[in-house]
């Protein structure tokens, strides 16, 4: 699919879902990359603007509209944004499930009045939708009785990770194997990858710090005004086994995000049984770690001491992550669907 929780979570959900159901799946022509196939699953493939905001509301209308008129019996939104057209799908005799991925409210690229469309867009998704899925129970918790009454927490889940031994690719970025730090996901603000910088910086290490993510967007060149040394290796978007080789050989993974929903990377990152350091956010503490993997929220000393202390006792780790099996939780949503077909 293309570089996104969102998008990895539908990836690994759909692929593994029950063949006595069709999918059929809208993406966004411009961001769409792989050409992978599924004989239970169509893909429509919509033009988008992409203009911040007006992105997701055009691509969620024009897909609504279709649904409309299809055959279709149950229509599954992910996330709060496409929520806002769940009358219009009900009105159309249609059963309507909603993911609950993020509060995308809170995450600082949306100006004032993006978020109050947000929430908006959300009232209405959580009141329509006939079946809401949590990925993050902290969040459930906050919503009345009568959305909860409704809503079931089914966390992300991860795949099985395969170690690489090569190691042409971190050699031609100039790294050593169990000499670096990573961190993987969105350039975005609310990812605080700004804060991870400021923090590594602090610290005197010959260690260096690689971060994966998209490029040619302004906070990316935001991030590169902030690198005072040569320590700070931007790869841009990875997948395959380009980014499995990155995972393999780190020493440590970082998430010092402000906001998230349930972090795919953070499971990917234990899979591979990284060491990891996160910030003390509600969704980190839905997977099970030590009270040293957590930094305060937002606190560059903070996160500079424990890297510190990281770095100094370098370990690999073994989680129990059997929770997490995107197997499980295809056959958790399938029950979902074939509780709202009969």
């Amino acid at each position: 699919m293309i570089e996104g929780g969102v998008e990895t979570h539908c990836e690994a959900l759909y692929s593994l879902m029950s063949k006595d159901f069709d999918f059929l799946i809208f993406r966004r022509k411009p961001w769409v990359r792989s050409k992978q196939q599924w004989l239970h699953i169509k893909f429509i493939d919509l033009p988008s603007t992409r203009i911040p905001g007006w992105e997701c509301l055009l691509h969620s209308f024009l897909a609504a509209v279709i649904l409309c008129f299809s055959s279709v019996s149950i229509v599954h939104i992910h996330n709060i944004g496409p929520g806002i057209f769940a009358p219009l799908l009900r009105l159309s005799g249609k059963k309507v499930i909603l993911t609950y991925h993020s509060a995308n409210y809170e995450h600082d690229k949306w100006g004032n009045l993006s978020k109050l469309c947000l929430r908006i867009s959300e009232k209405i998704a959580l009141r329509c939708a006939h079946r809401i899925i949590f990925v993050n129970r902290f969040q459930m918790e906050k919503y009345s009785h009568a959305i909860r009454a409704k809503s079931v927490f089914i966390p992300n889940g991860v795949t099985k990770k395969h170690p690489i031994e090569t190691m042409d690719y971190i050699r031609s970025m100039g790294l050593v194997r169990h000499k670096y730090i990573l961190t993987v996901g969105r350039l975005v603000p609310e990812k605080g990858y700004d804060l991870l910088i400021r923090s590594f910086e602090m610290i005197d290490t010959d260690f260096k710090l690689v971060i994966v993510g998209n490029s040619g967007n302004a906070y990316r060149w935001h991030l590169e005004s902030l690198v005072q040394s040569g320590r700070v290796v931007f790869t841009d978007y990875l997948s395959g086994e380009l980014l499995s080789e990155v995972y393999t050989h780190a020493a440590l993974f970082v998430l010092p995000s402000f906001s998230e929903g349930f972090p795919i990377v953070l499971l990917e990152a234990m899979e591979y049984g990284l060491d990891v350091l996160v910030s003390d956010i509600p969704a980190t503490h839905l997977v099970p770690l030590e009270k040293e993997d957590y930094f305060v929220k937002g606190d560059a000393y903070s996160l500079a001491e424990r890297l510190q202390q990281k770095i100094m006792n370098f370990r690999r780790r073994k989680y129990n992550l059997s929770a997490y099996n995107w197997g499980k939780i295809a056959e958790q949503v399938a029950g979902i669907y074939s509780e709202l077909l009969h």
